[in-house]
């Protein structure tokens, strides 16, 4: 009997040889550890995937903590109110008085003439007085009572871009309008009735709020 023979073993038990026999554990069983290893990393990798998509959609809403760290919000656009403003005229509620500054010979009774086709009432037409005779080195100037500021005065100001506008102490509710020595004609009367649109129907401006 060999030396390497344990007790009790022998026969066709016997251990011939100079090494111990290895005990080797079942490849079965290394297997399906090998596979249950590979389940749970690709089970973990699923689940975080599924997490950075969920937060991608909802734009990272965590929890919101005392001091606001770690807080996203999504930022929305609201309307803010608008504003009440006093009602502008119709054009042709308006009378415009027209008269010449310049040395140019004409220019009232074209520019009178074209105020009429946009819609506005024609009062007086002529030159200017000595008041403002060669003076008005602008485009024009607009005249009107103190009331007629934010009223009337802006409508008939989106006809003449650069007139200067100035309330005086009359009484009544007509308007002059004084052609100065840049003058080149009127506004274009598309561009005219876009800002008396946007005149006449302010749209309320965006502002941000934010939503958690």
């Amino acid at each position: 009997m060999s030396m390497l023979t344990p007790p009790g073993m022998g026969g066709q038990y016997r251990i011939t040889g100079d090494k111990y026999p290895r005990m080797r554990p079942s490849r079965r069983r290394g297997r399906l550890a090998a596979a249950v290893v590979a389940s749970t990393a690709v089970l973990g990798l699923v689940g975080w995937g599924t997490l950075q998509l969920i937060d991608v959609f909802t734009g990272g809403g965590g929890t919101s903590t005392a001091s606001g760290a770690g807080t996203h919000c999504r930022t929305k656009a609201a309307a803010a109110p608008v504003a009440r403003v006093q009602p502008l005229p119709q054009p042709g509620r308006i009378t415009v008085n027209v008269y010449n500054a310049t040395k140019r010979t004409g220019l009232a009774k074209s520019t009178a003439d074209e105020l009429k086709k946009r819609g506005f009432r024609i009062g007086n037409v002529g030159n200017a007085t000595k008041q403002y005779d060669k003076k008005v080195k602008g485009t024009g100037m607009l005249l009107g009572s103190p009331a007629a500021q934010d009223t009337s005065l802006k409508v008939l100001g989106t006809q003449l871009a650069g007139a200067e506008a100035r309330a005086d102490g009359r009484k009544g509710a007509d308007l002059d309008l004084i052609i100065g020595d840049a003058f080149k004609g009127l506004a274009d009367r598309v561009a005219a009735d876009r800002t008396l649109t946007a005149l006449t129907e302010p749209q309320p401006p965006a502002t941000a709020k934010k939503a958690c």
